[in-house]
C-alpha cells in the first residue's frame, strides 16, 4: 500500500492548529490504516521522526434534509506527535 493511501488529508481545527506547536499533527486516515502503517506514511511523505500515534474512530451521526434521513461516513483520524530533534511539517505555505 502506498503512503498516499494511508494519509488522506490532514484535519486543520481550531484546536488541531493550536497542537501543531507542542508538535502534534492531525490526520485523517484510511479505515483499515494501523498505527504502524500511519508511522511509516508519516515519515516517507514529510521525512520527519515520528515518536507517538494516537488513532480514534469517529462514528457517522444520523443527519436529515427535510424528511430524508441519513447518516455522514464514519472516519478515522490520527494525532501525531513529532520527536524532539525532528524537523516540523509544512502544512500551511509560507
Amino acid at each position: 500500500m502506498d503512503a498516499r493511501d494511508v494519509i488522506l488529508r490532514p484535519i486543520i481545527t481550531e484546536q488541531s492548529t493550536a497542537e501543531m506547536d507542542n508538535r502534534k499533527y492531525t490526520f485523517e486516515v484510511a479505515l483499515h490504516a494501523e498505527k504502524t502503517a500511519v508511522r511509516r506514511a508519516v515519515e516517507d511523505i514529510f521525512g520527519v521522526n515520528v515518536k507517538s500515534v494516537n488513532i480514534a474512530n469517529i462514528r457517522g451521526k444520523k443527519k436529515r434534509q427535510g424528511r430524508y434521513e441519513g447518516m455522514t461516513r464514519r472516519r478515522r483520524k490520527a494525532v501525531v506527535t513529532l520527536t524532539k530533534d525532528s524537523k516540523e511539517i509544512k502544512i500551511f505555505e509560507d
